[in-house]
């Protein structure tokens, strides 16, 4: 999957519609800088904004996958999709996966650099005492801020779900 190709891609499909950055980003409920990144290649859209951005372009997500139109569809091509989706599905869960586990990581290394310090006996004695609270405050904010960026996701799959309900919803 070339996300650089498929962000000129959603560009392009964008300005076919005439339509700017912050409208397409207020059809999806989404910010203008989330269209942008998708559009750079930087990022990509979340698995339910696909369908909402193929909705929105008239084409099929497997185009949107691939980066281009494509002519005519079969049973085959359904597939094809759905291979692809499950596939952008679980990278999206890897990424998430190798960003909580180094949130942790940090911490967790912190925390044994901090006991070792302690165990010595060396906390209390200059400069281990600045390390040891920056290691201390380390291990606090790498833990907050794996808590919250995991919190935050729950929250982000929960939208997604209610975005994705509605979706189907409407087509009915």
């Amino acid at each position: 999957m070339d996300q650089q190709k498929i962000g000129r891609f959603l560009r392009e499909l964008r300005n076919e519609q005439g339509l700017t950055q912050a409208q397409v980003a207020e059809r999806l409920n989404v910010s203008n800088r989330s269209v942008s990144r998708w559009e750079n290649g930087t990022t990509m859209p979340d698995f339910d904004l696909l369908m909402q951005l193929s909705d929105c372009y008239n084409i099929e997500v497997g185009e949107l996958l691939d980066g281009e139109r494509k002519n005519g569809g079969s049973q085959r091509d359904s597939k094809e999709t759905l291979i692809k989706a499950v596939d952008y599905q679980n990278t999206e869960k890897i990424t998430y996966t190798k960003k909580l586990f180094y949130f942790f990581l940090v911490g967790i290394l912190a925390m044994a650099l901090y006991l070792t310090i302690d165990a010595l006996g060396l906390a209390a004695t200059p400069p281990y005492d600045a390390i040891s609270g920056f290691l201390l405050g380390l291990v606090l904010g790498g833990l907050l801020v794996g808590a919250l960026y995991s919190s935050r996701y729950m929250a982000k799959i929960k939208a997604a779900k209610l975005r994705l309900l509605r979706h189907l919803r409407e087509k009915r």
